[in-house]
Order: structure tokens, then sequence, then C-alpha cells
């Protein structure tokens, strides 16, 4: 999803690219077809991930202010149906280095149906293909994501899973690399602003492999001579020269101790993988979190041995058993 003038949601229709659509749809991810509605192409989620079966189907125009419709698909895994337990719902941000990629690239979509099966939740994929740097620089994949997690639409979501409930019992945000990123600045932004509507709350945030950098180089960065000078060009090129390296929204690291109390979530997972560059950026974050302000009641960390960057992402049958063993780790996560 992203936001297109002000404020108005588009979506993309992937058998009909160059037609917009209402993006404001609850996805576990799958196939993406397109049904007809009031004369123009709806995203709808078809098929889905083993062990899963589709409860709901329903889309609607979006919103004149806010671009957002106000039903969705909703996709239940088998076996809680008829019954009175609530799934988890986890708003997903793609990363993607603020410049390329998905929520509708298969990769993102096969990791997301292991996970919401593993789990059990749902899952709300947020598209931000329409608002990518640079023509769009930082803040604007921020605003989107925050817009987001804000809409009447997750609401909805809510709604879907969970019967007459106004919002979803458990709501965790999640991304990777620069999705997780953008997660942090969301959950960063509800503690600062108060919440979400309704009274919700983010009950968890994962990070996976999160994108976080500062000129103060960490261990795992040393080895690469020019990875300072390299981030710095990226940074600058994706916020347009707006924001430093040490600035908060990449380098949290920097950000003194009290200001780690604004963090809006009771619990945190954060993933590293060995060889990654970044993973010493990783783990200092988790060491940061626990010895802050922060009011949460768990920061855990889990390491991915022997893997590279967001090597759950690509198609490696060496990589199964690791793959297995991090989903499984966000899986108990959220079910804890």
């Amino acid at each position: 999803m992203a936001a297109r003038g002000g404020g108005a949601a588009v979506g993309s229709c992937r058998r009909f690219p160059g037609r917009p659509s209402p993006p404001g749809m609850m996805m576990m991810p799958g196939r993406h077809n397109c049904a007809r509605r009031e004369g123009r192409l709806t995203p709808v989620v078809l098929r889905i991930a083993r062990g899963t079966r589709r409860t709901r189907r329903a889309a609607s125009s979006p919103r004149r202010t806010t671009g957002v419709g106000k039903k969705f698909d909703a996709l239940n895994p088998s076996g809680v149906l008829g019954t009175s337990t609530r799934l988890p719902l986890l708003v997903y941000f793609h990363g993607g280095a603020f410049l390329v990629h998905s929520a509708f690239s298969g990769a993102h979509f096969r990791f997301l149906n292991a996970l919401v099966s593993a789990a059990p939740a749902v899952a709300v994929s947020v598209e931000f293909r329409f608002r990518l740097a640079p023509k769009h620089p930082l803040p604007a994949a921020y605003d989107d994501a925050w817009a987001a997690l804000r809409g009447p639409w997750v609401r909805a979501a809510g709604r879907a899973v969970a019967g007459r409930a106004r919002r979803p019992r458990r709501l965790f945000v999640a991304g990777d690399s620069t999705g997780g990123n953008i997660a942090h600045n969301v959950a960063m932004r509800a503690g600062r602003s108060g919440g979400l509507p309704g009274g919700a709350r983010i009950e968890g945030m994962v990070l996976l492999h999160p994108y976080f950098r500062g000129k103060e180089l960490v261990p795992s960065e040393r080895a690469e001579s020019r990875s300072l000078e390299r981030a710095e060009r990226w940074w600058a090129f994706v916020c347009a020269g707006r924001y430093g390296i040490d600035h908060p929204f990449v380098n949290p690291l920097a950000m003194a101790a009290v200001e780690w109390a604004a963090l809006g979530c009771r619990r945190a997972l954060v993933t590293v993988a060995e060889l990654d560059k970044m993973r010493d950026c990783g783990r200092r974050y988790v060491d940061a979190l626990r010895a802050s302000a922060w009011a949460g009641d768990e920061a855990a960390l889990c390491e991915d041995q022997g893997e590279r960057h967001v090597f759950f992402l690509r198609k490696s049958n060496g990589s199964d058993k690791a793959k297995k063993d991090m989903i499984a780790a966000v899986a108990s996560f959220m079910a804890s």
C-alpha cells in the first residue's frame, strides 16, 4: 500500500499492471488474481497456503479521504473456524532498500505463506511500490506505513478475523531488511503519538535482519573498507539528503536511553544472520533496548548461523532448515 497525492492510497493489479486498484486488502499471500467489481478490477486473494482456507471474500472501492477499501478478503488457517479463537494480526512491511520490490513479489508471498501457516496468523502486507525512493524520498515510506497501521482497514481486518471484535486480540508489526527499519520507526511513532485508533496497541515487533547503519562502524562492518562511504551515499539518496547517517531513522543506537521509552510495543524480536555485515547492528539494537528506559517485557535476539542477509527470501535448498528454524522462532514469539 502506498499513499498518493493527498494521502490517497493506490494498489496494483499484477495481471493488469497498468490498472490501479484499491490496496486495502487483507492478504495471506497466495496467487494474486483480480475480480471485477463496479466496472473495474479489484485485487483479491484466491489461492492460499496449504493448511488454510478462505472464510470471506469481499472488496469495495476505496474511501475518497483515504483511498482504502472498506471490506477485505479474510483468510484463516484451518482448524480454528467456528471457534472463539482470535488470530493475531501481522502487519508486514517488505524490504528492498526503499527503492525496489513489492508486497506482491513471489519471494515475500512464499515467506509470508510459510509464516502465517506456522503461527497461525492473518497477515496484511503493505505495498510501497508507488511511493519508492528516489521519486518519493523518506519519510514517505514511514508515513505510508503509519497510515496503513492507523487505517480503518486494520480494524476491518480485526472484525473479519475476530467476529464482532473491533480489533484483533494481538497486533504485530514486522519487516525484513529496510522493512524491519520501517517496523521499528512505526513502533516509535505509535509510542510517541499515544497509540493507535480505538485503543489498539502493538503487542510485538519482529525485525528480520533489520537495516540499521551509523557513522561508527560495528565489528561486522569493518571488513569492507568502503562500508561507511557506501552507506552514507545510499542513505543520502533515499532520503534526498534530509537526514544524516546518524539520524535515529537509520541509527536508533544514536538515541539516548530515555528516548527508547517511546517504542510503542510490549515485546520485540530481532533476528540477525551470521554472515550479514549488519549483524552487529542488530545485536547492539537488542542490547540498547534492554538497557534503555523502554517499559516492554521482552527483547529477544535470534541468530541464523551460516546465513546471509535475508536468506529466507531466496530459493536455496541449503537454507531450508535454517529458514524453517527462523520461521519457527517467529511463530513461537507470536504465540507466547
